[in-house]
């Protein structure tokens, strides 16, 4: 276990840079992150706690391993992969600015119009903060920011005239430039408001195969559209693609939001000059896909065949149930919604309905749909988009459980996603088919121009069995037809 002075890198790269570390063969545990309380905590559950005091400034380094020549490869991968981030072009004398504030005054002119933000929530608020002050919107990818903080620094967007999106908001496409876990989607007149990453990510790869683009993804964060939260984002983000001349078409995607902010948004929407069409999730609401195809009606455009690929055509065992195991929360719910009214209860860590929740196990009989991604489960770990472990040992326990079961996942590509999903869950699909009868319906969202190929992936998924469709929609109901039902 070290401590480092004069170290930083976000905490994705440090998730990453310890995925890999503890990879690597007699590596037991691998911690390397900032020393904030959080996880000094995590180091201490792992019985790495450092002996003498740390700061968040710190770099923890926490590892354990079989023997010392397992401990020192370890040691070494991790200096390794620290020094390659470092290397920089910049003189020696440089020093790097230590808050947005800083930065912003260092830049000659006017500087960037966005700044983002990532590092633990409770440093988040005054960065963002800091960069609503000097007129910037504020991409704020951090999670754990207390929900008062979340409204009040929209309260000073607005007034400020800037943007927030997030807190949490892991996705976002800015002029073309795309942001955290965003997809390689081509231009076109589609502005996306989204309360959703991965429903954002959903329908603009389906606009995408269907031919038409997206001027600008704005996320505004998971809870804008609660009551609690009461929607401004998404109502300044509703008016700043109305007033962009590339935009011609407006999508509003989310979970299920709070009636009152829901009717809010829609009254808004109709004073707009731009149409404004909602793919909100809702028991009467249409599903993600549906939304697209409507607005592609709107567009003028055709419906195509929605890319798919199928698989071994393995039917279900009697008695089989459905075991969801999804990295994406709204694709979670969507798929929850479909199955539902024909399989009656299902459940879940993010439950429709409080009644249907789990414990910390995750594990029920019965119906069962998994957020992965849930922030409860990513404290100190990679999100599942990067880091497949947690769904691969939830595979492995499933096939073991002897439950029969009829397998839907979601794999999400693009840029900041796990390089090659397919070669890790290839192998598990594999090894659970080898012990039991286990049909897996994989709704891979994507597009060809990704960094890991939709076509590239599909293909490998295939090969191993797996019935994959680019429509989260079109695979639940696969599914739900594997188990004799049909939405």
């Amino acid at each position: 276990m070290a401590l480092r002075s004069g170290v930083y890198a976000d905490s994705v790269r440090l998730m990453q840079v310890s995925r890999d570390v503890g990879a690597r063969d007699g590596v037991t545990a691998v911690l390397v992150a900032m020393a904030t309380p959080l996880n000094l905590d995590l180091a201490a559950g792992m019985g790495l706690a450092p002996a003498e005091p740390a700061s968040p400034e710190q770099l923890l380094v926490a590892i354990s391993a079989d023997d010392d020549a397992a401990l020192a490869g370890a040691v070494a991968a991790v200096e390794t992969a620290l020094a390659e981030r470092q290397r920089s072009t910049a003189s020696a004398q440089a020093v790097p600015a230590r808050t947005i504030g800083a930065g912003l005054d260092a830049l000659p002119g006017d500087g960037p119009a966005l700044a983002i933000v990532s590092v633990p929530g409770p440093y988040a608020v005054a960065e963002a903060a800091d960069a609503i002050a000097a007129g910037r919107s504020v991409l704020l990818f951090s999670d754990g920011v207390p929900v008062e903080h979340e409204v009040a620094l929209k309260r000073a967007a607005r007034a400020a005239g800037v943007l927030v999106m997030g807190p949490d908001c892991g996705t976002a496409i800015v002029s073309g430039l795309a942001l955290g876990f965003a997809n390689a989607v081509r231009r076109g007149p589609v502005g996306i408001v989204a309360a959703s990453g991965t429903g954002a990510q959903q329908v603009s790869c389906l606009l995408d195969a269907a031919g038409v683009g997206v001027s600008h993804v704005l996320g505004v964060g998971g809870r804008d559209l609660t009551a609690a939260v009461g929607g401004p984002a998404t109502l300044d983000a509703l008016a700043a693609l109305d007033d962009d001349p590339a935009t011609e078409a407006i999508l509003v995607v989310s979970k299920p939001p709070a009636p009152a902010v829901a009717l809010e948004v829609a009254r808004a929407a109709a004073g707009l000059r731009t149409p404004v069409r909602q793919a909100a999730l809702g028991p009467d609401a249409p599903d993600l896909t549906a939304a697209v195809e409507a607005l592609l009606g709107d567009l003028g455009v055709a419906v195509p065949d929605w890319p798919s690929r199928p698989g071994a055509g393995e039917a279900a065992l009697p008695g089989a149930v459905l075991k969801g195991l999804y990295s994406g929360g709204t694709l979670a719910d969507e798929a929850m919604l479909l199955a539902g009214p024909v399989l009656g209860d299902v459940r879940s860590n993010t439950p429709l309905r409080p009644e249907l929740g789990i414990g910390t196990d995750l594990a029920a009989p019965g119906h069962l749909v998994l957020d992965l991604g849930d922030d409860a489960l990513t404290v100190g770990r990679a999100h599942p988009m990067i880091d497949p472990t947690l769904r691969l040992e939830a595979i492995a326990a499933l096939a073991a459980s002897g439950e029969p079961a009829v397998l839907l996942l979601d794999v999400v590509l693009g840029f900041g996603a796990d390089p090659d999903p397919a070669a890790a869950l290839v192998p598990a699909l594999a090894a659970a088919r080898a012990r039991t009868t286990l049909p897996a319906v994989v709704a891979l969202v994507g597009t060809e121009a990704d960094p890991q190929g939709w076509s590239r992936q599909a293909d490998a998924l295939a090969a191993a069995g797996a019935s994959v469709f680019a429509s989260n929609a079109q695979a639940t109901r696969h599914a739900l037809g594997l188990l004799g039902g049909a939405a």
